[in-house]
């Protein structure tokens, strides 16, 4: 196992230094999250490859998390890459606080982000190691991961449809799972790492894989994901925005709140 993950960690690392030094060059780090969600994807499938443990276990969870990265790290590419006209607002308020030294102090981000594939694909590595048959757990876990996907990829689908709608432009989108939290695509991510937390479950360390959903939800409240998100929403869509906020809960699916003017 710690062979495994040197290997892993050297090549992420390798990986994170190539696309640092492509956006010295760009001057657009819009390429990293995609290449934090497929990184997670190339560590479960080297992990599944070298390891030793139940061979169904380990390339079920690698063909999952696999089928993840893919459909993420594709969205990413087309949507921020591809697609923008311009660098991710994100990197780009980051480059302009950083000024002259942002190439130095993103050097560190994207080993960051290198540092932050290998703790998400922890559980894919002890996963790897696993010699139980699968059981009524897995099954139960194999689920959960569809359902979640299926409503991330729902509420994804209705934001897209809502958005396509010039008569839309400057509103906010309150239709389907949308209706009853401001980030359903967050909230149903989040709840789908929990399947890779009961496939490891049982097995050596299986405990130590609850710290991914737990930083992850750490991330997507305080740090990265919804404090950015409703910022930018704050700034384009003003007061339609703050009454979204005082009638739909933030994260978890919850009945409408009547608004309090």
């Amino acid at each position: 196992m710690p062979t495994q993950f040197l290997i892993a960690a050297l090549f992420i690392s390798g990986v994170m230094w190539i696309l640092w030094w492509i956006q010295t060059r760009t001057r657009d780090a819009s390429s990293v999250d995609a290449a934090w969600a497929l990184g997670i994807g190339a560590c479960a499938v080297w992990y599944a490859a070298s390891g030793d443990g139940e061979f169904a276990r380990r390339w079920l969870l690698a063909g999952m998390i696999a089928t993840w990265a893919l459909r993420l790290g594709l969205h990413l590419i087309i949507d921020r890459v591809v697609k923008a006209p311009a660098e991710d607002g994100r990197y780009a308020a980051m480059r302009a606080h950083w000024g002259t030294r942002a190439n130095a102090h993103f050097s560190w981000f994207y080993q960051a982000q290198a540092g932050g594939v290998l703790l998400f694909s922890l559980p894919f590595l002890v996963g790897a190691d696993d010699l139980r048959p699968l059981g009524a757990l897995d099954a139960i876990a194999v689920g959960w991961w569809f359902a979640t996907l299926g409503l991330v990829a729902l509420a994804d689908r209705q934001l897209a449809r809502w958005r396509a709608d010039p008569a839309n432009r400057g509103r906010t989108c309150r239709g389907g799972l949308w209706r009853y939290s401001r980030h359903p695509n967050y909230f149903f991510e989040w709840l789908h790492w929990f399947a890779y937390v009961a496939l490891a479950w049982g097995g050596p360390h299986g405990p130590w894989t609850l710290a991914v959903p737990a930083l992850l939800l750490v991330l997507l409240l305080f740090v990265t994901g919804i404090p950015y998100t409703e910022a930018r929403a704050l700034k384009t869509r003003g007061d339609d925005y703050r009454a979204y906020q005082r009638e739909t809960s933030v994260f978890i699916p919850l009945p409408v709140r009547t608004s309090q003017t």
